[in-house]
């Protein structure tokens, strides 16, 4: 069977890491629109659906990608190398920050971390053998470990888990599904996860608090993680993380429905037919997501049962109509931006990520106030952007937008080169 590409998947994708672009790139996180915010503890903004977006069309692409359902050593370690290197890219993340070396501060650290930078995001991004790619991976993964418990002051608390890691444990599991199990299997997996978690999480005390809850910082969830993760966890939360162990379980079913959804569009069915099934199946995701919430509140940081019915639902539902549009009506004015940004989304994430934190360190005095220091960042912000704007949300947003706009150039050229960095 030949692979398929999906425009409309792309497509997709691009919109995806937009909206995350723009969500993790405000300029002024004092200043922000509601529903560019997560929601506080319970409840969906459209912040809330970005993550589980990318897993469910991380699932829809695991059997676009192998279509042939062939499985061997080879393919387990290709699976199992690209899993780490996802790993390995999203805890570097973390550690970014927390780099020393010989006491160097300021312009001269920021060139060292750099330099670290580009090793490392081309020993994971980079096209190898096999064998070497493995080997990197595998040496990478061992020295965040040692430096995470070492004992250097400077790793001592530096986060492990984050948001490309859950997406490579999902990858992972979902490719292994995918090739060595049957729909049926895939489903009652999916299943099993949802209302096991949901029996974990309201059924079983919480040792050292009681009862089973779903609160802030009491949960069975937050307890693992404090055992588990223990000074490895984020720092806005401190004592569990919101991509912490037992809740990135649940959100190995947002891939699966993925992977059920990539599954049925390699069907002989005709195109519309598709279409109008996959519509009916997100609305009814959606719908027992709603119910399900009564009981089981949709809660991204949980990553509960209702939210990864809810989320999936809404995905379908999305998916679908960029399927019909594209894919079926032929009608693609308009989306080459967002296609731009789905062919290249590693190199998205993995810079959004490292720029941010490094024009930070980038420290001058301020041309208004020369007492009080400032930085690159802030400095582009409330001298080039904000002083368009009397209203310091839609300044904020402004901010986010300019940097799309960068990046939008930027993955133009890569496009226009044929330039795609994968994992």
């Amino acid at each position: 069977m030949v692979k398929e590409r999906l425009i409309s998947l792309d497509v997709f994708r691009g919109l995806t890491i937009l909206l995350m672009t723009i969500v993790n790139n405000p300029g002024d996180w004092g200043n922000v629109y509601p529903p560019l915010l997560h929601a506080s503890w319970h409840g969906c903004t459209p912040t809330d659906l970005v993550f589980p977006f990318f897993i469910f069309i991380m699932g829809i692409a695991v059997p676009l990608a192998m279509p042939d359902k062939f499985y061997d050593n080879t393919t387990f370690s290709k699976i199992l190398i690209r899993s780490l290197r996802m790993l390995c890219l999203g805890i570097f993340f973390n550690f970014f920050e927390k780099i020393q070396l010989f006491g160097l501060e300021g312009i001269p650290l920021l060139i060292v971390r750099l330099a670290i930078t580009i090793a490392v995001g081309y020993a994971l991004m980079g096209s190898f053998s096999s064998k070497v790619e493995n080997i990197l991976a595998f040496s990478i993964l061992f020295i965040y470990l040692y430096l995470a418990y070492s004992g250097i002051e400077a790793y001592h608390d530096v986060r492990l888990p984050g948001v490309l890691q859950r997406i490579a444990i999902v990858y992972f599991v979902v490719s292994l599904l995918y090739l060595k199990t049957t729909l049926k299997t895939q489903i009652i997996t999916g299943a099993v996860l949802l209302l096991g978690y949901w029996g974990i999480m309201t059924l079983i005390p919480v040792p050292g608090i009681g009862a089973a809850n779903l609160e802030k910082g009491t949960n069975l969830a937050s307890w693992l993680d404090s055992i588990l993760l223990k000074d490895h966890m984020y720092s806005a939360t401190k004592t569990w993380d919101p991509e912490g162990i037992l809740s990135t379980i649940p959100s190995i079913v947002n891939g699966i429905i993925g992977l059920l959804i990539g599954q049925f569009l390699q069907s002989e069915s005709p195109k519309i037919k598709k279409a109008l099934k996959m519509g009916r199946i997100g609305a009814g995701l959606i719908v027992l997501g709603l119910i399900w919430d009564l009981v089981f509140p949709i809660n991204k940081s949980l990553w509960t049962s209702s939210y990864v019915l809810f989320t999936t639902g809404l995905a379908t539902v999305f998916f679908t109509i960029l399927y019909y549009l594209i894919d079926i009506a032929d009608y693609k004015k308009g989306f080459k931006p967002f296609l731009i940004w789905g062919v290249n989304p590693m190199i998205v994430f993995f810079c959004s990520q490292i720029i941010p934190q490094a024009l930070v360190m980038i420290q001058f005095r301020n041309p208004k106030n020369p007492e009080v220091q400032t930085n690159l960042l802030e400095f582009l912000y409330r001298f080039w952007i904000a002083p368009f704007f009397s209203n310091p949300m839609t300044a904020s947003l402004a901010g986010a937008l300019v940097y799309v706009g960068i990046w939008t150039f930027i993955l133009w050229i890569f496009y226009r080169n044929k330039l795609i960095f994968k994992v």
